[in-house]
């Protein structure tokens, strides 16, 4: 691990501290994910920022909208890393009801894929994006109907906003799924790997990589080839780093996690704390990327989907949270 990724966990550490205190009343899994949404830009975590930005939601959404949902407090803070979060949520309300007009459904995850496209683009090209978005999302429908759910709104919209051609990409990512079909578990989750690998520019030809660093982390007793994690491991597929030094730098990252005040075994899921780690060293690496021209496409893929992954494990936590609380209540009557 070295020196900036050391600093950059020791600041996700201090931010889930800060979070953990300012906001009680909020999932547990939101705080972490805030903190390190702060952690990745190297700033401490702004607790007063976050809470001006969920005003503003408050004062632009109406009761019942999804940016007032389980995942406000996740927005609020991607807003307030931003200059001008007043002006970014008028044009995420935009883009929103751009996807809704195409008949998308209302739900968080269309909130973070109007968010990255809002965040992304001028609002000139909005429309444009948003086509290209149903495009591919559609696509993927018609490719593979029951895959296709809503978390893949953000990875549709992640390809929407790039330069691939949608029917090319359509088909990479498809000849992507068939390759590596049958050596993972979870058929959306493969999917949303090979869109993962589409947009870092990767083909069919490059998924032996992914078997490789898979198999070079079993070999330490790291699971990351399971649903939850599939994403991240193309995530550091992508990266031009040996696969020796990654799987060391995630299995440093995660050690020294496990050890930290509120990442016990009883307070944060193996797979969890796996994004975490994968997190903090993918986006290190995508930092000294960022550096070299040729690279900086890929360094902003990677920290966009870094962001998606987050997004979509945040609103899955959420959704399983409720139905697990639901069938509680439910026993009790």
């Amino acid at each position: 691990m070295n020196e900036t990724m050391s600093k950059k966990l020791e600041l996700f550490i201090e931010n889930s501290q800060i979070a953990k205190r300012e906001f009680k009343w909020d999932f547990d899994q939101c705080k972490r994910l805030i903190a390190l949404l702060y952690a990745r830009e190297n700033r401490q975590i702004d607790c007063d920022a976050i809470k001006d930005a969920r005003k503003l939601i408050k004062q632009q959404a109406g009761v019942f909208s999804s940016f007032r949902g389980n995942m406000s407090l996740f927005f609020a803070a991607l807003l307030s890393l931003s200059n001008e979060p007043e002006t970014l949520l008028g044009k995420t309300i935009d883009v929103f009801n751009m996807l809704r007009q195409e008949k998308l459904r209302n739900s968080d995850f269309l909130v973070i894929a109007a968010y990255e496209i809002a965040a992304q683009t001028e609002p000139t090209r909005f429309y444009d994006i948003v086509r290209r978005t149903v495009d591919f999302y559609n696509g993927l429908s018609q490719r593979r109907f029951l895959l296709s759910v809503q978390d893949d709104y953000v990875f549709a919209a992640m390809l929407g906003l790039s330069d691939i051609d949608v029917s090319c990409g359509l088909q990479r990512v498809e000849s992507i799924y068939h390759r590596l079909w049958g050596e993972f578990k979870g058929k959306n989750s493969v999917q949303n790997m090979a869109q993962v690998l589409v947009l870092g520019g990767l083909d069919i030809v490059c998924t032996d990589r992914v078997l490789g660093l898979r198999d070079a982390f079993r070999k330490q007793h790291i699971k990351l080839d399971k649903p939850h994690t599939l994403s991240s491991l193309g995530v550091l597929a992508m990266l031009p780093i040996d696969v020796e030094t990654i799987v060391s730098d995630v299995d440093d990252v995660q050690k020294k996690l496990r050890q930290s005040k509120g990442f016990g075994r009883w307070t944060v899921s193996t797979h969890e704390l796996l994004l975490f780690a994968t997190a903090i060293v993918g986006g290190d690496y995508a930092r000294q990327l960022s550096d070299d021209t040729l690279s900086a496409t890929l360094a902003t893929n990677i920290a966009n989907i870094i962001i998606a992954q987050q997004a979509a494990m945040m609103a899955s936590i959420i959704a399983i949270t409720a139905s697990t609380q639901a069938a509680t209540i439910a026993a009790a009557c």
